[in-house]
């Protein structure tokens, strides 16, 4: 899981959100898409406490001298109390490094991006997921007083020294899943399907505990992923698809951690199985958006992670990606699951998988999927700090391309379907 306020997935689970994810999102998780603000993320902050008075400068010495090395805890107040630890240690080069933990969202620990100590000034960051902390040593040096700002969220946050007394456990992470037999041909053993609840808003698909599962989802949803297509690539559809909304869990009949394709291959078979579904491929010129290379080349930096680990896609707001291990062709895929209008077709040439951000503003024609299950497009503004729009900030921050084309596309044409069997 990635920082966030608000409660998330647990550590283990592979998770494929369709939508707005304001706080946490996962390390471990696929978060591909938008995800519902968390209540947590959405409440105003509580009233910070009163401010300690400042300590003469002079008297911040021996609070430097003891400097930022040990244990350090604090409480979030989002609605829920959430438990923030930071484990502080001197650097090979200099100064400090530090692990990050959010000890009642997810028991792993996330590497500081950077961890300073100027005079009494205290600073952090977590780049990855737009955490930063600024605060005041006091002069004893048992105290921080500052403020956590993630994204729009600004919170007061005061941490207090530990001692072996104090320290608060840290849960231990359960052991990774092992993935599931790369040759494997799983089906589902068994399956339920529910309408969702009406009003709900988010959608989204999660493997978790041994299950796959979706919320509130569409057929159009579940035949995108399935198949990797656009909804304005499936043709002849009934209206009901894009309209019936539906929760589904599901059990695989293999063990261990499924592939993406292999999740795929799973959809795919329910669809058949529980929705009577039955189509042919065609090929049609369509409209869709091309993603190729600038002419400055690639800005995006080539991934530590191992091919088999798991990916990530997922927003903080409309707007504001971070992508993880992730090749040019998980990238387009995703981009036309989430946010475009059209296709999006790879024509990068590009075979890494990276680890990058990219903001921008977005506008009317982007995130449909997610406006009718509650996501707001922010309307328009002049101000100077606002991100690009996509096609501009693509290429500055990625060195990327997208633009409009129509090219022929493969389509599958429906045949018959029907609303699902019963459980």
């Amino acid at each position: 899981m990635t920082p966030n306020y608000s409660a998330r997935k647990p550590h283990g689970t592979r998770t494929i959100l369709l939508s707005l994810a304001l706080g946490f999102a996962g390390l471990t998780p696929i978060l591909l898409g938008l995800m519902n603000p968390p209540p947590a993320a959405a409440q105003t902050p509580p009233a910070a406490a009163p401010q300690a008075s400042a300590a003469p400068a002079q008297a911040a010495t021996p609070a430097t001298a003891q400097g930022l090395e040990g244990t350090w805890q604090g409480t979030l107040h989002v609605g829920q109390d959430l438990r923030t630890v930071l484990k502080v240690s001197k650097a090979d080069g200099g100064g400090y490094k530090g692990d990050f933990y959010s000890i009642d969202q997810a028991p792993q620990p996330f590497p500081l991006t950077k961890i300073t100590l100027d005079g009494s000034k205290v600073k952090y960051s977590l780049t990855a997921f737009d955490l930063k902390f600024e605060g005041k040593l006091s002069a004893d040096g048992k105290t921080i007083e500052g403020t956590s700002t993630q994204g729009a969220n600004v919170l007061p946050l005061v941490f207090t020294r530990a001692t072996p007394e104090t320290e608060w456990s840290i849960p231990k992470p359960p052991p990774p899943v092992p993935p599931m037999a790369a040759d494997a041909n799983p089906s589902f053993e068994v399956a339920t399907i529910k309408p969702s609840k009406p009003g709900a808003q988010g959608k989204g698909f999660t493997f978790r505990a041994g299950h796959f599962m979706t919320f509130n989802t569409d057929l159009n949803d579940m035949i995108a992923f399935a198949y990797g297509l656009h909804p304005k690539q499936i043709i002849g559809a009934p209206d009901w698809f894009g309209t019936d909304l539906f929760d589904i869990e599901a059990k695989p009949d293999a063990e261990g951690r499924p592939s993406m394709k292999q999740m795929a291959v799973m959809a795919q078979k329910l669809l058949e199985d529980r929705f009577a579904l039955k189509f042919h491929h065609e090929q049609r010129e369509l409209p869709v958006y091309v993603i190729s290379v600038a002419s400055g080349g690639p800005k995006m930096t080539k991934t530590t992670s191992a091919p088999t680990d798991t990916p990530a896609f997922f927003f903080r707001a409309l707007g504001d990606l971070t992508v993880r291990n992730q090749n040019m062709n998980d990238f387009a895929q995703w981009m036309q699951n989430g946010v475009m209008d059209r296709p999006v077709v790879d024509q990068t040439g590009l075979t890494d998988r990276y680890d990058f951000q990219l903001k921008w503003t977005p506008d009317e024609s982007q995130f449909a999927a997610f406006r009718s299950v509650g996501a707001v497009v922010p309307p328009p503004t002049d101000s100077a700090t606002a991100p690009p729009g996509l096609y501009t900030a693509i290429t500055e921050q990625l060195g990327l391309k997208m633009g409009p084309a129509k090219i022929p596309v493969d389509v599958i044409v429906i045949d018959h379907a029907e609303k699902p069997s019963a459980n």
